[in-house]
């Protein structure tokens, strides 16, 4: 754990996406004021390290030694930071300016939330949801996961309707705010889902 902790770290898990951090990351870093940003690499052979050494000198780097995938990658990683909130967001969303706040604000304010999502728009069409997570996830009776704003392919145009405070069932690992005592203390993510980070 480091020295000096931190309220929020917002941890982006790599490998191989490179192209992901160039247009990516900078959003991130600019549009994060107060949190610590960290990638978390699994084992990259696409330059990503060099990129973030010569471009991102105030990015903290977790150099795993091989793909550990989604899972356990984060598992690893997250057991290296010390702070009270983490952020597990993918490497290829685009961040608005103060995006942690509300989040982070609600959390502080009701120690029973464990775990929170934003709202997720898509890139391409940002009137409309985004496929992985939406409004937040829900379960049906059949077990069969879905979204607010999204039902199988059909997606909902934004129109604000999800703009609230909602409990959900899960929350998508593409934007999560977790609560780091409650991530460990859960034992994180389960390792034999192993999810493996890919890129074409």
């Amino acid at each position: 754990m480091a020295s000096n902790p931190s309220l929020t770290a917002i941890v982006i898990l790599n490998w191989n996406g490179l192209r992901y951090l160039q247009e990516f990351l900078p959003s991130v870093v600019a549009n994060s004021s107060g949190c610590e940003v960290i990638v978390a690499d699994n084992a990259s052979t696409d330059g990503s390290i060099p990129f973030l050494q010569e471009h991102f000198p105030q990015v903290r780097i977790i150099q795993n030694d091989d793909n550990y995938g989604f899972c356990e990658g984060y598992n690893i990683a997250l057991r290296q930071i010390d702070a009270k909130y983490y952020v597990l967001l993918n490497s290829d969303v685009d961040v608005p300016p103060g995006w942690t706040e509300p989040i982070i604000q609600l959390m502080e304010a009701d120690e029973n939330i464990a775990v929170c999502q934003p709202k997720i728009v898509s890139q391409q069409h940002p009137d409309f949801f985004e496929y992985a997570g939406a409004g937040g996830g829900m379960l049906d009776s059949l077990g069969y996961p879905f979204c607010r704003g999204r039902l199988f392919e059909t997606l909902e145009e934004d129109k604000g309707q999800y703009n609230d405070v909602a409990e959900v069932f899960w929350a998508t690992g593409a934007c999560m705010f977790v609560r780091a005592n409650a991530y460990h203390g859960l034992g994180g993510i389960r390792a034999s889902f192993f999810l493996r980070i890919w890129r074409r």
